[in-house]
């Protein structure tokens, strides 16, 4: 069952301040758990320049926990297909900040892999841990 605040493949959050401020808050929080931000992509910044249209800010964050991630391509070479671990930072209608967080293990359910099946769990928790300490 599909809580509020969550679809089939991620988890979700509202976050009190300004977007470049909890932005900082969730990249400071993914690295208490270990994660680091790979790649950021700027999808409103890029819908203007390729398309000219305009959106609330919409960024998302490729974070990786290096350890977990050798575990998971050690266990199954092409899980790079699957990875990084996306959170997306996004502005909401009246100014609210979302912070919505990939569900590794949804995603990673695609891999007939029992060790890859526990690192998602893993990496989910971890990924939780940083939702909860963005309440505070």
């Amino acid at each position: 069952m599909i809580e509020e605040g969550q679809v089939a493949y991620g988890f979700d959050i509202e976050v009190p301040g300004t977007f470049d401020a909890v932005r900082a808050q969730v990249v400071e929080a993914l690295k208490t758990q270990g994660f680091g931000v790979l790649t950021e992509i700027d999808v409103s910044a890029t819908m203007k320049a390729k398309l000219g249209k305009d959106m609330p800010r919409y960024n998302i964050l490729g974070a990786c926990n290096p350890t977990l991630a050798h575990q998971a391509i050690s266990a199954e070479p092409d899980i790079g297909l699957l990875l990084p671990c996306n959170v997306v930072v996004s502005e909401q209608a009246g100014g609210a900040i979302k912070v919505a967080f990939m569900d590794p293990v949804s995603v990673l359910a695609l891999v007939a892999n029992a060790r890859v099946t526990e690192l998602g769990w893993q990496v989910r928790a971890k990924l939780e841990a940083v939702r909860d300490a963005l309440k505070a």
